[in-house]
């Protein structure tokens, strides 16, 4: 089979090669799939250059999150999972999703969506998880109140509009040009702020009355979250979830203090061995979601397998919109 392998840390794009190697074969509580779609996400540029909080053995095959087919089960209880079933699941590193066929735990599988296609259910498990635990688990967000979302044409950021907008939120998305804006606007803000042309602080303020945002999504880190420090409202709770802009702050706690704010820390992978009945029933939520129409994932891109290596390095510069997914069956151009 043909799998992306990672042989050395470095730029996606330098040290991603497409391997033929044998097909994986599932241990005890392990399922062997077929890939149909493995969205992209920043953290398969963390892998390659050796940034992320796993480091798996050299070499390993990149892919974090996947829609795929079940076709064979190791030993051990694989739960209600079949062959035939349609799933999502993040892959048993360092046999990762871009591949033709990888590995996937039993036990965190979760059934796709009938109402998303492969690409779009592959782009829903991460990203949306992130979003819901963030806003619901440790936000608390309430109807009414103002969600800020920075990256909010992002794959990460357009997952957190739509589960605003859900949530009856008053969402304001920052992006960086107008074309992320116009991008942004269909996903459900109510207002967009382009960074590029604005300060998004005083058109936060402007936009709340000078109160600030109640809620503030931050995966960009760096400047976006000092920023965000400036136009937070009282009471109000500030989530890390990334630092795409490659800045990792120090805050200062006494400004926490005097402002009356709240930083929240999420890493939602935590959740599968700290409280993974949460995360399922999270799936299940966001399953009656997507079949309602309230969510869907921003699809921008489905490649071949050939260009995941490009695919990696342009989410990583931050030169796309919604998300690439890559299709291990779509045809080579």
């Amino acid at each position: 089979m043909k799998a992306w392998r990672v042989h050395a840390n470095g730029e996606p794009r330098d040290v991603m090669r497409l391997d033929d190697i044998p097909e994986p074969e599932p241990g005890p509580g392990q399922l062997l799939v077929r890939v149909h779609a493995a969205n992209v996400n920043f953290p398969d540029a963390l892998l390659c250059r050796g940034q992320y909080q796993i480091r798996p053995p050299l070499p390993f095959t990149p892919g974090v999150e996947m829609c795929a087919e079940v076709l064979a089960l190791g030993e051990g209880d694989a739960g209600a999972t079949a062959p035939g079933d349609r799933v999502l699941a993040s892959p048993v590193l360092p046999a990762g999703a871009f591949a033709e066929y990888t590995l996937a735990d039993a036990a965190t599988v979760r059934p796709a969506p009938e109402s998303l296609d492969d690409a779009e259910a592959a782009a829903m498990h991460i990203g949306y998880q992130t979003g819901w635990f963030g806003l619901h688990r440790r936000a608390r967000i309430q109807p009414g109140e103002t969600l800020l979302v920075h990256a909010a044409a992002g794959g990460v950021g357009s997952a957190a509009v739509q589960l605003g907008v859900a949530a009856g939120a008053r969402v304001i998305g920052v992006v960086g040009g107008p074309d992320k804006a116009a991008v942004a606007r269909d996903q459900g803000c109510d207002v967009v702020i382009d960074r590029r042309e604005t300060d998004f602080v005083a058109a936060v303020k402007e936009a709340t009355g000078g109160r600030g945002a109640d809620v503030i999504y931050d995966p960009v880190g760096g400047d976006a979250y000092n920023r965000s420090t400036k136009c937070v409202a009282f009471e109000g709770r500030i989530i890390i979830v990334g630092f795409a802009s490659g800045d990792i702050q120090t805050p200062p706690l006494s400004h926490a203090l005097i402002k009356n704010y709240t930083i929240l820390g999420l890493h939602w992978g935590l959740y599968n061995t700290k409280d993974p009945a949460a995360v399922a029933a999270c799936h299940e939520e966001l399953t009656k979601l997507a079949a309602q129409g309230a969510i869907k994932p921003l699809v921008s891109e489905r490649v071949p397998l050939e260009q995941a290596a490009d695919a990696v390095q342009r989410v990583a510069a931050g030169r796309t919109t919604g998300r690439i997914v890559v299709e291990p069956s779509r045809a080579g151009a």
